[in-house]
């Protein structure tokens, strides 16, 4: 007899086997927020130590500022930014853990390129503009790139530097040779133990190597390397949009609350504002919560707990920090930064 049912099962099977897979397509696709949600905390991408962005404190606490990216997201679904948990990823790891679903969110020092936008991950807005340097000791009397003939560069793979410096070496004829590691720890221990005449990555990275692990930080100079700038942004999986939707508004909370005056000093006398911007944006007058799924105090309460842009700058890589950089391309649009608000209604 004549079996409807089994026949389209079969239809449906062969259509399945004859289907080819594309390579970009996640290996997760799901629905992340309800995973995160049952799993009760986000799990997080991070370095495997790069004082300013993410590293874990004398006591394991993680801190810096893809760390407070990360907390911004654990606060907009659980209101809780200790609902996040932070795993170590050297630069060969770090997008197959992403495109895997060991985690949720990538916002680890990651360069918005071409190639990784178009093999399965989507970047949300740059929580980062940086530069490429090199970090060499002072008694080599080398002062730019130029300089820089027949030098050893420690360099970690998998990473925009290490194109960089293949570039650079063939563009300027110099001669470099790359000395690869998969790690940022061995990389730098390499070059401290004299093994590369210089190290090369973000201006920023260079940074806390020397103020964190220089015996003597003034006997070193950092200068740039190409002269090219790089937008460093969190990343999320293809397939999930509400999901991506999540990460990107999260942060943008921060660059927003900057720009209208919003500080985690002042953020409960704004509920009492007239403005219906930040009444919107606080979430006095209901919406944007609804619209991602949220409640509608989630901005309110990352700005409560994890203060603006500028506070989060401030205390991991500013001037309230131990690096002291200067915000430079990463002040708001209106100081002359490429830091723009997006509108939140």
């Amino acid at each position: 007899m004549f079996d409807l049912k089994k026949l389209c099962a079969l239809i449906l099977l062969g259509a399945a086997w004859a289907a080819p897979a594309h390579a970009n397509d996640p290996v997760v696709t799901s629905n992340t927020l309800e995973q995160v949600r049952a799993r009760g905390h986000v799990l997080c991408g991070a370095s495997q130590g790069t004082v300013g962005f993410s590293s874990p404190d004398a006591q394991g606490n993680w801190k810096g500022l893809d760390v407070d990216t990360c907390r911004a997201i654990a606060v907009a679904i659980f209101g809780d930014k200790e609902k996040a948990r932070f795993v170590p990823l050297n630069g060969q790891q770090r997008l197959t853990a992403l495109q895997t679903g060991q985690i949720d969110v990538l916002p680890r020092t990651t360069s918005w390129t071409l190639r990784r936008d178009a093999n399965g991950l989507n970047f949300t807005t740059p929580n980062y503009y940086e530069y490429d340097a090199f970090l060499v000791r002072k008694d080599l009397g080398i002062k730019s790139t130029a300089e820089m003939n027949g030098a050893s560069v420690c360099v970690q793979t998998g990473s925009t530097n290490e194109v960089t410096v293949a570039d650079l070496s063939r563009k300027l004829k110099l001669n470099l040779k790359p000395v690869l590691f998969d790690n940022n720890p061995a990389s730098r221990q390499a070059f401290f133990s004299g093994r590369c005449d210089a190290i090369m990555t973000d201006a920023s990275a260079l940074a806390s190597v020397r103020a964190s692990q220089a015996q003597n930080p003034d006997d070193y100079i950092i200068f740039p390397a190409s002269g090219n700038s790089e937008a460093l942004t969190p990343a999320v999986r293809h397939g999930d949009d509400r999901w991506f939707d999540i990460v990107k508004w999260s942060f943008q909370v921060l660059i927003a609350a900057e720009d209208m005056g919003i500080t985690q000093a002042n953020v409960d006398s704004m509920l009492k504002s007239d403005d219906p911007r930040i009444a919107r944006f606080l979430g006095t007058e209901p919406g944007n919560g609804k619209a991602l799924g949220l409640d509608e105090k989630w901005a309110y309460n990352i700005v409560k707990q994890l203060g603006n842009y500028a506070e989060v700058f401030d205390r991991n890589v500013g001037m309230g920090s131990a690096l002291k950089l200067e915000r430079g391309s990463n002040r708001l649009y209106r100081n002359g930064g490429l830091m723009f608000p997006f509108v939140f209604n």
